[in-house]
């Protein structure tokens, strides 16, 4: 079993540092100034990873690769969820003002958390790449569900480890992107990210 969560762990590890949506949302939301509301995103994020890596375990995501509408439904509303906030970031005024920080009940806390997860659980790519890589690391003769489980923890503590690096980069570089000019040209370019991974879910890219 060792040996399985090593290689699973490079295999996940190599996929969590590749640039993508996760990186683009926590990278946006953490440079705007919006502390709480980025380590929302992250937990939400690492929250539908579980999910997906439970699921595999137990067996339902196979539901996916097995049935072709359940597939499609979730890509459509992946898409359109995207879509719909890759628009927002694109025609919000004021990228300052668009998405407040958390107030006095930790609304950015939970607002980054739901848009995290929503985001993390509307890929259907997320469930077929834990349908078709996970079983191939979990070892004969052992528990499955727990294996699975526990490999899919290694990949959410990656993934803990590299937002921290993302937050902790973001606020670094802070300073320069309080010009409302370069805080909405960051709206833009995370919006326009963000819509493109929604039209290449709709496209089955």
């Amino acid at each position: 079993m060792e040996t399985a969560l090593w290689s699973f762990a490079l295999v996940v590890g190599l996929l969590t540092l590749t640039p993508g949506l996760d990186t683009a949302l926590i990278l946006r939301t953490s440079a705007l100034g919006h502390r709480r509301q980025a380590w929302g995103v992250v937990l939400g994020i690492q929250t539908g990873t579980l999910v997906w890596g439970t699921l595999t375990s137990a067996g339902v995501t196979a539901l996916l690769t097995a049935s072709h509408l359940a597939y499609e439904i979730l890509r459509w509303a992946g898409a359109a969820y995207l879509l719909w906030m890759g628009v927002r970031m694109l025609l919000s005024r004021d990228a300052g003002v668009a998405e407040p920080a958390a107030g006095p009940a930790g609304g950015g806390l939970l607002r980054g958390w739901r848009r995290g997860t929503l985001t993390n659980l509307l890929n259907p790519k997320v469930g077929v790449f834990y349908v078709a890589v996970l079983p191939q690391f979990i070892p004969a003769g052992v528990p499955h569900f727990s294996a699975g489980v526990l490999l899919t923890c290694v990949h959410v503590a990656e993934g803990l480890l590299w937002s921290a690096v993302l937050v902790g980069f973001a606020r670094v570089v802070r300073g320069s992107l309080q010009r409302p000019a370069v805080r909405r040209a960051l709206d833009r370019v995370a919006g326009t990210v963000v819509a493109g991974f929604g039209v290449r879910l709709a496209l089955g890219d």
